[in-house]
């Protein structure tokens, strides 16, 4: 039985397998560049983080009805149940969407289906994230949450992806105060491919409450100190920072030390579809390839639900389900 854990750090459209994808390609009239599922897995190999995005964009072609995005939602409730997670806070990229011509209803009125009595049908509770897409502009963001206000009461949080070099937090820093405004959460992805203090910028100027991925911390003793202090969660994806060539192997990752030196660390799967293993997975590698031991697999799980926008009888709940777990 695997490990209780939240997901922390999941992106709904990086779930795309590739069989439902030749499916809705189908049932859309939507055109593949790839003659079959093997064809496609074959070209899940990435030089860097630009190479991965191309193919992502190229294809959430294939989701264009509120049925594709809800059946997108719940093949990955499903896989997530049978691998231990109870909690999972999703991002989703409305502008990869609209951008293409569907509405942003659509997106959120899909996902919401598939979501809908995910805790009585997969045992997982689950929040959603509106991320924005770096690459584009501050106002382009602005206009998706403009389009998000309708919707609020299914959104927890903002959140910040898509290409990090080039594009600081600091861009998006009146999106960030308009949405705290609105009473969401903040999250931002930084220190992946991105600098150290991109991570320092997503905690001053967009005053977020995670960071995700912040590897690269690790190169800034002070802002590592700070980290620890601050008690600032990371939303680590140990296979994603290996395929995307971020980390030469699983076994030089920097789990193993962000957890010495007191970080909070969480294990996560970012894209599981196009990276080679879902979150449970990502928990049995670094356990092997790091040599992590049950009090350390027990720190990661417990600093999910801890690092979760959860209320507090449900994150008690949680923590003890983790407490009784034999690993």
């Amino acid at each position: 039985m695997p490990v209780p854990k939240a997901e922390l750090h999941i992106h709904i459209e990086g779930t795309l397998e590739p069989e439902l994808a030749f499916a809705l390609a189908a049932r859309n009239g939507a055109e593949l560049p790839f003659d079959s599922v093997a064809q496609l897995r074959d070209a899940y190999r990435f030089e860097d983080l630009q190479s991965f995005l191309d193919l992502y964009y190229r294809l959430t072609d294939v989701l264009r009805t509120e049925q594709d995005f809800a059946e997108l939602a719940e093949a990955y409730l499903a896989r997530a149940g049978a691998e231990g997670v109870r909690h999972a806070e999703i991002f989703f990229d409305p502008q990869a969407h609209t951008g293409r011509g569907v509405p942003f209803s659509t997106v959120i009125e899909g996902l919401s289906k598939g979501l809908h009595d995910s805790a009585q049908r997969y045992g997982i509770s689950t929040g959603l994230i509106l991320c924005f897409l770096r690459d584009q502009s501050a106002e382009s963001a602005m206009e998706t949450l403009r389009a998000a206000e309708p919707y609020l009461d299914r959104i927890i949080a903002v959140g910040l992806d898509s290409a990090e070099v080039g594009h600081p937090p600091a861009k998006f820093a009146a999106v960030y105060q308009r949405a705290r405004e609105l009473g969401l959460r903040a999250v931002a992805h930084a220190g992946e491919e991105g600098p150290p203090h991109y991570v320092a910028e997503a905690l001053d100027v967009l005053r977020v409450e995670r960071i995700d991925h912040g590897i690269r911390v690790l190169e800034d003793p002070a802002l590592v100190e700070r980290l620890v202090r601050e008690r600032i969660p990371l939303t680590v994806c140990p296979f994603s920072n290996v395929r995307l060539r971020v980390v030469d192997q699983l076994a030089d990752h920097p789990l193993r030390r962000m957890l010495e030196l007191g970080l909070v660390a969480t294990v996560n799967s970012d894209d599981p579809a196009y990276f080679g293993g879902y979150v449970h997975e990502n928990f049995d590698g670094v356990r092997d390839a790091l040599g992590l031991s049950a009090d350390q697999l027990r720190t990661l799980a417990r600093n999910s639900f801890e690092a979760a926008f959860l209320d507090a009888p449900t994150r008690t709940r949680y923590l003890e389900e983790l407490a009784a777990y034999q690993f």
